[in-house]
């Protein structure tokens, strides 16, 4: 039985680590599942050499997580604005989502709604800025339209329904709905599941609620990253924890600029660091303003 610690990696990628038959036109080799190192003729050979294998395979696993986990995303995972192209701000109560479309609307498209419906006289119904549905006017007919999201298995929906079943203390429905919008991608719903996982609701579970945590910082949700580098902080892993800081503070996070900042005092980050990480940050807080979102901060919304 051959070990691929024994070959080089170009050797590996064309003959089998277990058995060493090389790579024909009959013969396919198949990726180990968990990491790029070794490649087998069967399922047989992949399971004999398993053991063999399983602490370089388990490395290099880790590695490639690594590489995803700290990766800087272009944006954070709200996006942006549909209307306007414009990045949303963190601060949720300056966009607004849209039950029809679930489409999130920054406040000064939203003012900018309301004014094209007052220049026409209010001659026609209020609509959504970005799919021109007519906003409802009862709960009736907001849970019709919220029903035909769910139908249609749009994971911001899906999402929205399983936080508000948390907040009301349902968390076994709460699960059901953030789980099936986690599957779909959705990084607010692998955010709340960490939180469930940690903070109880379901059965406790470090493991998973680390992974679902990793997932939503992964899409760009800022405060999952900031969570990531506070659980590192703990752990004693400062090199991870600046790490993390710096991704979620050049995304714009407020806690993260702020954890920054106390990592400098203590000398855990040199000053050219710093002042880069706060560079980026009010970049990113600068690419959320316009003209129209700040004639909108001065309006109060219900």
């Amino acid at each position: 039985m051959m070990s691929a610690e024994n070959v080089d990696l170009d050797t590996a990628a064309v003959i089998c680590a277990s058995c060493g038959i090389a790579e024909v036109d009959e013969i396919k080799l198949t990726k180990c599942d968990d990491c790029d190192l070794v490649r087998y003729c069967s399922d047989k050979c992949q399971q004999d050499h398993r053991m063999q294998h399983k602490v370089m395979c388990k490395e290099r696993a880790a590695e490639l997580r690594d590489e995803i986990l700290f990766r800087q995303p272009e944006g954070s995972h709200l996006g942006d604005c549909p209307i306007c192209c414009l990045p949303l701000p963190l601060d949720l109560t300056k966009s607004s989502k849209m039950s029809c479309c679930s489409k999130t609307i920054c406040r000064g498209c939203e003012i900018g709604n309301c004014r094209r419906h007052i220049q026409i006289g209010g001659k026609l119904d209020i609509t959504c800025p970005f799919c021109r549905h007519p906003i409802p006017e009862t709960k009736e007919e907001a849970s019709k339209i919220n029903l035909k999201r769910l139908e249609a298995n749009d994971p911001v929906a899906i999402a929205e329904v399983g936080r508000r079943h948390c907040h009301e203390g349902d968390h076994d429905t709460a699960f059901e709905y953030l789980t099936k919008a986690a599957e779909l991608g959705d990084a607010n719903a692998h955010y709340h599941l960490s939180r469930l996982y940690e903070k109880g609701g379901v059965e406790k579970d470090e493991k998973k609620g680390l992974y679902h945590l990793e997932e939503a910082a992964i899409a760009g949700h800022p405060e999952a990253r900031y969570n990531l580098a506070c659980y590192e902080g703990e752990k004693g892993r400062c090199d991870r924890m600046v790490k993390h800081l710096i991704i979620s503070a050049s995304l714009g996070c407020d806690y993260s600029i702020e954890g920054m900042k106390l990592c400098y005092k203590e000398g855990k980050v040199s000053k050219e660091d710093f002042a880069s990480v706060l560079r980026a940050h009010q970049a990113a807080v600068n690419e959320t303003k316009s003209p129209q979102r700040e004639e909108a901060s001065k309006f109060r919304f219900e």
